[in-house]
């Protein structure tokens, strides 16, 4: 049995709604899974799990959420490698150059993507929700 982390940081609840689903996914799967907020979440914590979701909105300028989220994730990123991780989030405008980037630093740090990053727009919706529980099942 799989044991899956899932750290989130949601200001509005779409990305803690899309954090709920994920886990709902990998738990049809028969995984194990702690739902953290990233300041229960740190690099001491990545080798206790077998993989990791990571859930952020865009925030401002299309960057990770900057008080919380980032200065966790910047701890971790160097923790990550070889690691299997899933990225996932919402957003209300852009494009998601916030995700892209995101992406790239997790890959120059040698994380596995297991699956293409998930973006939704504002909350999710049912399509939504079936493509957050696609992303936990594919964790897990």
């Amino acid at each position: 049995m799989a044991n899956i982390a899932i750290v989130f940081w949601s200001g509005t609840g779409n990305t803690e709604a899309m954090a709920n689903a994920v886990a709902e996914g990998a738990k049809a799967k028969g995984a194990d899974v702690a739902l953290l907020s990233p300041a229960d979440f740190g690099a001491d914590q990545v080798a206790q799990y077998d993989a990791i979701a990571f859930g952020c909105p865009a925030m401002g300028d299309e960057v990770l959420e900057e008080d919380e989220f980032q200065p966790m994730f910047d701890a971790v990123l160097p923790a990550l490698s070889g690691k299997k991780i899933a990225l996932f989030g919402s957003y209300g405008w852009g494009d998601g150059e916030w995700m892209r980037n995101w992406e790239e630093s997790c890959k120059g740090a040698g994380a596995v993507l297991a699956t293409e990053p998930l973006i939704v727009n504002e909350e999710p919706d049912d399509e939504g929700v079936a493509q957050c529980k696609a992303l936990g099942e594919a964790i897990a």
